[in-house]
């Protein structure tokens, strides 16, 4: 009982967050951090949470955040709402393994129902799937601090998506956040751009804009080093002293020159190019740029063709990578690197610009959770409808299920049914609804068999979900059932939470003296006739 009423209070934090009128929660931590947010594993992973059971809720919202992206808040409440709906059935004697089983299987059962209504888009044309995909990605972004401009972000999010390949790799969509600017300035780069690296004397001098350029990625550094090793050279006249400084600068020297002549005129390198490298380059019309991201590094690999070196020696022609166009632009405060029309580009990039800081971080948390469920979408290829229609359909289907059934797993699994109407109706209270008056709507509704109604945040009602264009991935919701069930017959599984007694160590004995032969007389930890350790009388 402590486990559930300890998950309870952490359902209840994050429970006003959820849905289009849901609200945000600041989180200061630190001397001077604060962060704004509605997301529900953003929450959650910030919340110091030190009760064991309750961590689990912690645990299950970043796992549905790695694996789908949205529905992190669901996963919580409907895993301590079943929690909730089985506590009378434990005061009342019923053992939590017959809890567990019904659990299980009408979960078991609600897979089956999502997989049949699910509407499939696999025979859709191009433009139809786009046009789902926006829908879908709009649907993730309503209950966010974007949702003003959820139509740009949502075609920003399907673009993007789009223009990787078939592994849909999320490391390949890279977000940039520049502050100052209007949201609507934000845009979308089918390619590459970061932030112009760290630059050394004679940057200024490089081109900055070069079409259809040819580019060599490196992970070296290009630059004199300092030794700075205890090595003793002995030598015996100074022409000998100065052989030693003509082999540092030889190196160097060498490898710019077989740089140059692989006919590259844009470098980029994950390590240094000092200031040295960087004026023989910009003599030479080439644009260098150092200590470039590793991930920056392998989106350029990716889009432009380009091999990263480890080595000057032997660079072929075919490692060399080359786009439609390279030019270093200012962005807000910023300079920025763009590659663009790319002939390969599997890669895109998305400059985010806004007013404060907080604000930008909460729109790039947003395009993650509204990319990761177009990922999601285009992989599985099935939608259903979202406003707690799914729910809501589940559970009279679970009902009607139910009494087919004799004995406790009648009550059970009507429990079950029950619990998962906790959606619809945070979703009224969060707009300020009548919850009582709108889940009976929805009630009424379904049971006539008007499958996809859910509720109408805009009217304060009911609506057609579906036909509002309200969509979302079905295997979102199949996911958010699946681990919010494992949550929830975990905890009830326990009956004893045992803290493990830490080993003390004894002190050792003093060195010399009769302390020392104190600590090696046999009986000294007490008992009959021992004699104690000072310290303990």
């Amino acid at each position: 009982m402590s486990n559930i009423n300890a998950c309870q209070f952490l359902a209840d934090t994050v429970s006003t967050t959820l849905g289009p009128r849901g609200m945000d929660k600041l989180i200061h931590h630190g001397m001077d951090r604060i962060t704004i947010s509605n997301d529900g594993a953003t929450i959650m992973k910030l919340l110091d949470v030190a009760h064991p059971a309750a961590a689990l809720l912690v645990d299950i919202a970043k796992s549905q955040d790695a694996e789908i992206g949205d529905g992190t808040t669901s996963v919580v409440l409907i895993a301590v709402e079943l929690m909730k709906m089985a506590k009378p059935f434990i005061e009342e004697g019923v053992h939590p393994q017959t809890v567990i089983q019904n659990y299980r299987l009408a979960c078991q059962l609600c897979q089956q129902y999502i997989n049949e209504m699910a509407y499939s888009v696999a025979d859709k044309s191009d433009a139809e799937r786009t046009d789902l995909l926006v829908k879908v990605a709009q649907t993730a972004m309503n209950s966010k601090l974007i949702a003003s401009h959820r139509e740009q972000f949502a075609r920003m999010a399907v673009e993007a998506v789009q223009s990787l390949d078939e592994d849909l790799r999320e490391d390949m969509i890279g977000i940039k956040q520049v502050t100052g600017g209007a949201m609507e300035e934000s845009e979308l780069i089918k390619g590459v751009a970061f932030k112009k690296s760290f630059s050394y004397a004679g940057f200024e001098q490089q081109p900055k804009r070069i079409p259809n350029p040819k580019i060599c990625l490196l992970n070296l550094e290009l630059e004199l080093k300092n030794e700075n090793s205890k090595a003793e050279v002995r030598i015996t006249n100074p022409e000998q002293y100065q052989s030693i400084v003509d082999a540092e600068w030889s190196i160097i020297f060498t490898k710019l020159e077989k740089i140059v002549a692989t006919g590259a005129n844009v470098i980029l390198s994950r390590l240094a190019i000092g200031d040295l490298a960087t004026q023989y380059f910009a003599d030479r019309n080439i644009f260098c740029a150092g200590r470039v991201t590793q991930e920056d590094l392998n989106r350029a690999s990716k889009a432009t063709g380009a091999q990263i070196q480890t080595s000057v020696n032997d660079i072929t022609p075919s490692a060399l990578g080359t786009c439609g166009l390279f030019e270093e632009k200012q962005v807000g405060a910023e300079r920025y690197n763009f590659f663009t029309d790319c002939p390969q580009a599997k890669t895109a990039s998305i400059i985010l610009r806004g007013g404060a800081s907080q604000f930008i971080e909460e729109a790039e948390r947003s395009l993650h959770d509204a990319i990761m469920v177009v990922r999601r979408s285009v992989k599985n290829k099935a939608v259903v409808a979202g406003a707690g229609a799914i729910e809501m359909e589940l559970s009279k289907r679970l009902r009607e299920h139910s009494l087919t059934i004799a004995g406790k797993g009648q009550l059970i699994i009507s429990a079950f049914a029950q619990a998962l109407e906790v959606i619809p109706r945070q979703l009224s209270q969060n707009a300020g609804f009548d919850a009582t008056d709108i889940l009976d709507q929805l009630r009424q509704k379904h049971f006539t068999g008007f499958r996809w109604a859910g509720v109408d945040i805009t009217n304060e009602g009911v609506c057609d979900a579906f036909e509002r264009c309200i969509w979302e991935p079905s295997n979102m919701k199949r996911n958010a059932l699946n681990a919010a069930t494992e949550a929830c017959c975990l905890i009830l599984g326990i009956d004893e939470t045992i803290k493990a007694p830490q080993s003390e160590q004894a002190p050792a004995p003093p060195r010399g003296g009769m302390g020392g032969m104190r600590g090696m007389m046999p009986g000294m930890r007490g008992g009959r006739g021992g004699m104690a350790p000072r310290g303990r009388r």
